[in-house]
């Protein structure tokens, strides 16, 4: 699991528990049945109105992305493609078929295998770039479902206090009851602005940056494939994959580099 997002929400939470109970209030005020419904169900229903099927069913997976800690690796992945620009000079692309078994990413794997069948290295470059900016498209429609229900949250919850004030000003009659009803409306109002600014726009925050980090390693391989078929030297190559890294990293390669 990844800590730090489990420790955001955590403290999120725990801090409007906390405050609750520094005013002198109780921790089970805060729980109402009728403005859950008219909150979640509400949310859930606008934001479905939005997006497809499809796109829906895919949610599990993306709170499983922003949950689970995920290690992008870098460091590894300019040391794997200087070390098949090295392979290519000594014994050619083809020599390079035998290392396919061995690479896991997907994209990697996509773009070495052209370059060994012999595309061109326009083509090679087109057809990647067309993958990438399709995984960017679906990076970026998950990340919107969790923005739209933060945007529609705090809506549903001021619709859910206005009903519980339409119920409240119904029954003037019963005076000492119109305290406490009047802070059970305004209930549904805390569970939309609590929900979507600790839970939903914070979770399509952390897979935006997912995004972007997935992304800068795609485009680090792109440019790595395309230099390996190219036949550049090596130390150029990795010299041009740096660029694309934080002066910090960098030098953790080429010290790594310099061991070998």
């Amino acid at each position: 699991m990844d800590i730090v997002t489990i420790a955001g929400l955590i403290l999120g939470l725990g801090a409007l528990m906390a405050s609750v109970v520094l005013e002198g209030g109780h921790i089970s005020s805060l729980f109402s049945v009728p403005a859950f419904v008219t909150v979640f169900g509400g949310t859930a229903g606008a934001t479905a109105i939005g997006f497809t099927l499809a796109e829906l069913k895919t949610v599990p997976q993306l709170l499983g992305i922003a949950f689970k800690e995920k290690k992008y690796d870098a460091t590894n992945l300019i040391v794997t493609l200087v070390g098949f620009a090295e392979k290519a000079r000594r014994e050619g692309l083809l020599a390079l078929e035998e290392n396919l078994a061995e690479i896991e990413d997907p994209f990697l794997k996509k773009g070495m295998q052209l370059v060994i069948d012999g595309t061109d290295a326009e083509l090679v470059r087109s057809i990647m770039e067309t993958e990438l900016t399709f995984i960017q498209e679906r990076h970026h429609k998950g990340a919107a479902i969790f923005e739209a229900a933060g945007g529609f949250g705090p809506t549903m919850g001021i619709i859910g206090t206005v009903m519980g004030l339409v119920h409240v000003l119904g029954n003037l009659s019963e005076a000492e009851t119109l305290g406490p009803s009047i802070a059970t409306a305004f209930i549904a109002t805390l569970y939309g602005v609590g929900s979507a600014n600790v839970f939903f726009l914070p979770v399509a925050a952390k897979l935006k940056n997912r995004s972007s980090q997935q992304i800068l390693l795609h485009e680090v391989t792109l440019e790595g494939i395309l230099s390996v078929q190219a036949g550049d030297n090596p130390r150029i190559v990795e010299e041009k994959l740096l660029a694309f890294l934080a002066p910090k990293a960098r030098g953790s390669i080429k010290e790594q580099n310099s061991a070998d």
